[in-house]
């Protein structure tokens, strides 16, 4: 069975965020491990939209997130936990993450991107045009970068998938270039 139809199956085929019926796509929960079912979730364009592009979020469409952080499914905790802590400003969020029990596992996938982090503390990590990169985006070079300790030269237009983020210094990434894993300056990358 494919997964589109397992998280159908497994919402009712219904937003696993809000309960929206309509415009609904599978959203893979980054960082994944193996991906498919249990790091994926069912959610409407409205939910993915607002997810993805921070500071765009609609705090009334949020309130949702008082039922759905007590799903039985992991990934729609981690999602739950995430935007929660992003609009914990607004007050109402701080007391339902307070209510939230996670893991120690769930908690570490759900920090991973570094939501939650204090605003002061958190490390963020911007491209060569200033546009912030997350845990599994995808970026490509704008330079040839010749890898230290290596005879490789990375090429320019080389497309880096599924990257990671150095927790303590903003102008460090990892990722696979040809079979791989180098550290990457950001300023020779743009997010695609």
């Amino acid at each position: 069975m494919s997964i589109e139809r397992e998280l159908n199956k497994r919402s009712g085929s219904k937003c696993e965020l809000c309960a929206a019926t309509e415009n609904l796509k599978i959203y893979e929960v980054l960082p994944t491990k193996k991906g498919g079912l249990n790091e994926s979730i069912l959610a409407c364009s409205t939910c993915i939209d607002q997810i993805e592009t921070p500071g765009n979020e609609d705090l009334n469409h949020w309130r949702c997130l008082n039922d759905s952080m007590w799903s039985e499914h992991t990934a729609v905790q981690v999602v739950s936990w995430r935007m929660l802590s992003r609009l914990r400003s607004a007050g109402w969020p701080q007391e339902l993450i307070d209510q939230m029990y996670l893991d120690e596992d769930t908690l570490a996938w759900a920090q991973a991107t570094g939501e939650g982090e204090e605003d002061e503390n958190k490390v963020i990590h911007r491209d060569s045009n200033g546009v912030i990169l997350a845990v599994g985006d995808s970026v490509v070079l704008i330079k040839d970068l010749k890898v230290k300790g290596s005879s490789m030269v990375a090429k320019q237009g080389t497309a880096v998938r599924n990257i990671r983020l150095d927790h303590d210094n903003a102008e460090f990434i990892e990722g696979k270039v040809d079979g791989q894993t180098i550290v990457i300056i950001t300023q020779y990358v743009k997010k695609l």
